[in-house]
């Protein structure tokens, strides 16, 4: 049996499939399960309104593919964010971490991933950084009822790019329910930024790591960089991130139209299988 799990981030997939459709690419590619979406766009965002019949069909989906969903990469809190100076968009950014809470305990989700921004459109300054700390202990409050863990992604922006600086509200927060979820791409393009070492700074969330995002980049840009073909070192990061106890790992990449979406499943499936393999 293997040790560790393999998910896969939603959007390597075309939007237009079926809850089932997406779970069984997953699963014909070597995937053991995948991480769900809620960006800021409002068809995502409608997701957190889904109605009891809507859920009941991803559950029977996950029962019938033997594929769950199994953490929520939430993004939408980039246009809604914790620490937004509109107070309006404050409350509905904890109006989406409430619902999302109540989606993954629904659906058996274990993880949410959250994206390290204070503000994202608009300017960050000292009240924009106090609000998202006390808006993140509610956060992980609400998290904590549903026994559901929040990770922080490391971001693109300069709040919260490496695990270094998402350790700083890990330890404010002090909850066994706050940790990191690094993303392996961003941490690399900082540490190329602030002439750092890759392991060096996931060993700074030595025990709070609850996942690892394994996505490729290149210096500068952050998306849609084909695995191996970037500088990401993802033995470096995979054994590291190991040797710290991670054993849930998601390949994020990204659906291009056009593509023959099946087989480029399959070829990150086996890209990250045959480096994970080497740890089991």
């Amino acid at each position: 049996m293997s040790k560790y799990q393999l998910g896969l981030y939603e959007k390597a997939m075309p939007g237009n499939l079926s809850w089932q459709e997406k779970l069984q690419a997953a699963k014909d590619a070597g995937f053991d399960y995948v991480e769900m979406s809620i960006d800021e766009t409002d068809a995502k965002l409608a997701r957190l309104d889904m109605s009891e019949e809507q859920r009941e069909e991803i559950r029977q989906a996950m029962r019938e593919t033997g594929v769950p969903f199994r953490s929520i990469c939430l993004s939408g809190h980039r246009k809604y964010p914790l620490g937004c100076p509109d107070m309006d968009k404050q409350k509905r950014s904890l109006s989406i971490m409430e619902k999302a809470v109540k989606l993954a305990a629904d659906l058996g989700i274990r993880t949410i991933q959250l994206a390290g921004y204070d503000v994202y459109y608009e300017e960050g300054s000292e009240k924009t950084r106090a609000d998202f700390a006390k808006n993140l202990q509610l956060a992980t409050d609400m998290a904590a009822k549903e026994g559901i863990m929040l990770g922080f992604e490391t971001m693109e922006t300069p709040f919260m790019d490496n695990v270094q600086k998402a350790m700083e509200y890990v330890k404010k927060i002090d909850s066994p329910y706050l940790g990191v979820y690094p993303d392996s791409g961003n941490i690399t393009n900082a540490a190329l930024l602030y002439n750092d070492d890759v392991a060096a700074d996931l060993k700074r969330g030595k025990g709070h790591i609850v996942a690892v995002h394994l996505k490729e980049t290149v210096p500068g840009k952050y998306r849609e960089i084909p695995f191996g073909t970037g500088h990401v070192d993802f033995e470096q990061v995979i054994k590291t991130s190991w040797e710290l106890g991670v054993r849930r790992y998601v390949a994020e990449f990204w659906y291009l139209d056009g593509q023959d979406y099946k087989a480029e499943l399959k070829k990150a499936s086996e890209f990250m299988r045959s480096r994970l393999d080497k740890m089991n």
